[in-house]
């Protein structure tokens, strides 16, 4: 990895929004290359269902902005979202759409990719609440392209942060969405 790299996550309160940015602002901070890494995030005053978005600067360089300008990579979760933040990605970058709540797709120069990230969560694993774990999975398969976390890493972040019950279903929501991407995106 060379430079600046930013990462929106970005959805409703309640699907886990800013623990996915924590989790890879940690697993970024393992690479062997001394990265300097920055998470951020904004949600709304609502418990649940509130707009909620978290972010995660990645350089080789000290962080002097903290927050995302021009995300290389979007994982959008909601319409909402999707309409107010998609416009904002770096062009050629990439966006990560959930296929159930993102029905209209915003145009935008970026790679974007339609996964089933919800169902998934719901018809495999029965819990919505690993919504953003199958969502790091997905992000593990980018980071892994773009050399900027591996997914070991990752999936080393999710276990140390997860309660020790949910160890499991945790991990196996991850794998679940790094071969969601693996196997339906061709790059």
């Amino acid at each position: 990895m060379a430079g600046r790299y930013e990462i929106r996550f970005a959805g409703s309160g309640g699907q886990g929004i800013i623990l996915a940015a924590v989790i890879t602002g940690e697993a970024a901070s393992l690479n062997e290359d001394g990265l300097h890494v920055v998470q951020s995030q904004s949600y709304g005053p609502e418990a649940r269902g509130g707009k909620s978005k978290s972010e995660v600067v990645i350089s080789t360089e000290p962080i002097d902005y903290p927050k995302a300008i021009k995300p290389n990579l979007q994982v959008i979760l909601t319409q909402q979202a999707a309409e107010e933040y998609a416009p904002e990605t770096m062009p050629g970058g990439r966006i990560i759409y959930d296929d159930f709540f993102v029905t209209s797709l915003p145009e935008v120069d970026a790679n974007v990719y339609h996964l089933p990230i919800v169902r998934t969560a719901r018809e495999k694993l029965g819990r919505d609440l690993v919504t953003n774990m199958v969502a790091l999975g997905a992000v593990a398969r980018v980071l892994e392209l773009e050399k900027v976390a591996k997914p070991e890493s990752i999936k080393k972040a999710i276990l140390a942060k997860v309660p020790e019950n949910t160890k499991d279903l945790n991990s196996k929501a991850f794998e679940e969405g790094y071969q969601l991407f693996k196997n339906s995106v061709h790059l």
